[in-house]
């Protein structure tokens, strides 16, 4: 039985997808099923409610083998560690005694860096991965950098004024991955029995970019001029306040911004392996996704 976590998720709803194709048994846990497909309610068996509930999770896991993690934002937390680690917690108590024998996760690139303890968000997903290698598990981490497709939650402002915006510096490369390729390296790793251990996998991408190099491949892609423009930190920790977010989620995610600036995503040297795993490049991710999100939007 193979479990899996934000089933509705962009990266869960992938992996889902994926896992169906086989032969193995499958088992959802979702906080309303009703927001699943009815192919997928027909097919996967479903567990309601959240995953950081001991009973919920305690039902999900009964005769498991394979468990897809990932912890959902919470925009209301005190500090990201301890909405990782308290969200995870109950899952990992489980796991000391339930019999799953591996556990994939959605984590963070940087533990390898000097700024993996005090990277906020980056910090609360790393200290996640330490609450479940813990429980002695199999287990592997996929180590991420920013994700291509958070660029579509500025699909409209694309559209209509030619430009996306953040905190990041316009010129500093890094690297960015496409979730299609992080939810394929879930998927294979869920159905292939044979691995033990634990370890961390860094997915990179094939390429490290800067937004102008993203502004300048988005203009080919999409057939008109778009520009990128760097909002001041303050400015952008307002935005994320006046949007809701608790202070400490908020300084989570302007510490992760800093701690990337100064090279949180740099510690991986990047392979032949890399571009195997992360094949999609930002050029065509652009003709393939955003270009048709943005023509519809």
């Amino acid at each position: 039985m193979i479990v899996i976590t934000t089933p509705t998720g962009n990266i869960g709803s992938r992996v889902l997808a994926q896992v169906l194709e086989s032969s193995q048994p499958v088992r959802v846990v979702v906080r309303d099923q009703e927001k699943l497909p009815a192919e997928v309610r027909d097919r996967a068996e479903v567990v309601e409610g959240s995953h950081g509930d001991a009973d919920v999770v305690a039902r999900a896991l009964e005769d498991a083998d394979a468990l897809f993690w990932l912890c959902p934002p919470d925009r209301q937390a005190a500090d990201a560690v301890a909405a990782f680690t308290g969200f995870t917690r109950p899952a990992a108590e489980i796991l000391r005694g339930q019999g799953v024998r591996r556990v994939v996760s959605i984590s963070s690139l940087g533990r390898h860096t000097p700024y993996a303890d005090r990277a906020g968000l980056g910090t609360g997903a790393l200290a996640m991965d330490d609450l479940i290698a813990g429980t002695g598990v199999a287990f592997r981490a996929l180590a991420l950098p920013g994700f291509m497709d958070n660029l579509l939650r500025q699909k409209e402002m694309l559209k209509e004024q030619g430009l996306f915006s953040g905190a990041f510096s316009g010129d500093r490369r890094h690297p960015a991955v496409a979730v299609r390729d992080i939810a394929a390296v879930a998927a294979r790793l869920l159905l292939d029995p044979t691995w033990t251990g634990q370890e961390e996998i860094p997915l990179l991408g094939p390429e490290d970019l800067s937004h102008e190099d993203m502004a300048g491949i988005a203009t080919e892609a999409l057939g008109r001029p778009v520009r990128y423009q760097q909002v001041p930190m303050p400015a952008y920790r307002d935005r994320l306040l006046n949007s809701g977010m608790s202070e400490g989620i908020a300084q989570s995610m302007v510490d992760l911004i800093t701690a990337n600036e100064n090279g949180l995503y740099q510690g991986v040297t990047r392979t032949p392996q890399h571009a195997i795993d992360t094949p999609t490049t930002f050029r065509q991710w652009c003709e393939d996704t955003l270009e048709p999100a943005v023509r519809s939007a």
